[in-house]
Formats: structure tokens, sequence, C-alpha cells
């Protein structure tokens, strides 16, 4: 799809693209006011980081001078200033994906293409690349388009997420649309959150397992498909079966802990298979192991059931 914008497959194959009112699917990649950032940074690897980062200004008839003042405020933005005259060969792959960002930001596209253009930095980079870019894409003019795997970026940087899934578009919507209602079990996981498909049916979700998931505010019909989703956060573990106001409770055994920032995720085989959250402090109280046996429930209220 990438391609296809950019002008780099053939027009039957690609369709029409307009950009400001004006189609520019005959035009030649160079005319189109589109600029890419590829995954691998794709720099000139015999022009300085500084030449790199004014090529699109310079190649738009701006004179070298002001192209170069324009790209080196971009560099600096993006905490690579100082590396204005050196060869993309001496530098770390983080600080690749930064030039080349800012290669791409410097042109003034009318159409912004970054493809996965966090991928290369570590955390604490990525954080304050994320917050520039936010930054920036809030008075952009232009359209940009995201292609990533990491729902942090989706969430942070999108106005609206298109989720493929397996080539196919499975869902369209704002970013907190997306969270509160995914639209398929993948979306939902990709999100990190529990998500179970089944049949509405009284007040909550029969599952394909057979289960009965209850929710507080079950679909006014029954027999649609639809997922229940709950966060692992709000998932409870109990050595011994709990009492009180939990509607869902089953068995499960623990299949896998890992860690996830101050917390530890747990994955449970059960009918049906769930993950919870749970602090370092709660897993040394419940002696958590691989291969326990445990107790899991669910409020009622924690349970959104969405209609597929």
């Amino acid at each position: 799809m990438l391609r296809a914008l950019l002008g780099l497959t053939p027009r039957a194959a690609a369709g029409p693209l307009t950009l400001g009112g004006v189609d520019v699917a005959g035009l030649p990649p160079h005319r189109r006011g589109v600029a890419w950032v590829p995954q691998d940074g794709a720099l000139f690897p015999h022009l300085s980081v500084l030449a790199n980062t004014a090529y699109g200004r310079a190649a738009q008839g701006v004179r070298r001078r002001e192209a170069r003042a324009e790209a080196q405020a971009w560099l600096d933005r993006l905490g690579v200033g100082h590396l204005a005259h050196r060869r993309p060969g001496g530098i770390s792959g983080g600080q690749a994906q930064r030039v080349a960002l800012a290669r791409a930001l410097a042109a003034r596209p009318r159409l912004l293409l970054l493809d996965e253009p966090l991928a290369a930095l570590d955390q604490t980079t990525r954080a304050r690349v994320r917050h520039t870019l936010r930054s920036h894409l809030a008075g952009f003019p232009g359209v940009c388009l995201i292609v990533t795997h990491d729902p942090v970026e989706a969430v942070s940087l999108a106005d609206r997420v298109l989720v493929l899934e397996e080539g196919r578009a499975v869902q369209y919507a704002t970013p907190a649309e997306v969270a509160r209602h995914p639209r398929s079990p993948w979306v939902a996981r990709m999100l990190g959150r529990n998500a179970w498909p089944g049949t509405a049916k009284g007040d909550g979700l029969e599952l394909v397992g057979g289960a009965h998931l209850v929710a507080a505010e079950p679909l006014p019909h029954d027999g649609v498909p639809a997922l229940a989703v709950a966060g692992p956060e709000a998932v409870s573990l109990h050595r011994e079966r709990p009492s009180g106001s939990p509607r869902n409770v089953w068995r499960g055994t623990v299949r896998e802990v890992t860690s996830q920032g101050s917390r530890l995720r747990v994955l449970l085989a059960g009918e049906p298979d769930v993950v919870a959250e749970v602090t370092p402090a709660g897993a040394a109280e419940l002696r958590l192991a691989e291969g326990d046996s445990l107790w899991v429930s669910v409020k009622a209220t924690e349970v959104t059931l969405v209609e597929l």
C-alpha cells in the first residue's frame, strides 16, 4: 500500500490518489509531495547526515543555505543535530532512523508515510521521539499514514486507526473506540486485553467452549455473535474459591508468567483461557508458579460485550 501511494507500483494496480484536490496518481514519485520513512531509513551513504536531511528541500528548488538551515533545525529537534557532518555509516541504527525521520519532515510533504518509524529506537529514545513526532503531527498541514505493530504508537499518534488482520480491514475507528470495543479477538489481544468470542444469550455471552460469561450490560438481542472483553487488570486470582460479588468464576491452570513493567502477566488455561495482571507482592502472596491451579474471577461490571 505504501509503495502504491509513493508511485512505485503500476498505476493500474495502485488506483487514484488525490492530494489537496489534485490527482497525483499520474505524477512521478518525486513530484507527488509524498515523503517516506522506511523501516531501514534508506539514507544515502555518500552524503552527510545534514546533506541527507536537506535533500528533499533542495530537490524542490530551495536554495542550498536555506535547505541546510531547515535541515539542521529538524536534526536538532530530533536530538541528532550533533551528527550533522557524519556519514550514515558512522552512526547507530537508532540515530539513522531519526535522521530519516528528520529528512522526511524537512521536505514539507503533503503526504507523510511512516513505516515502523520508531522500531529501531530504544525505549527511552522512542518515548522522546514519539513526543516530538506527536507535537509535529498536531500542526502538520498534510496527511500522515503510520504503519506500526505497536498499539502504544497507534493510540498516541493516530487520530484514526485502521486495523488489518491477514490483509483484511477489521476495524476503522478512533483509538479510544478501538480500545473500548475491539472488533476481533486479534485486535483485543494486540491491545493487551482478553476477548472471548461467543453468542449473546440472556445476561451475557455463551462462549464457543460452552462456558457462560455474565456482563452488567447485556446485548439487547440473543443469538448475535459477539465478543466479551475484559482487561487483564480486571481479572482476580485466588487460591480458594472466592465468595461475594464476582459473577464470573472458574478454575484455571497457570501456563506462563512474564514481566510487564512493574506488574506480572499471568496466562491461565481454562474454560475460558485468560490473561491476568498481578503485582509482584500479589504473586508472592499467591505463591504463584507455573502449573498451579487457581480460581479466576471477573466482575460482571468489568466485562464489555461487543456485537460483531
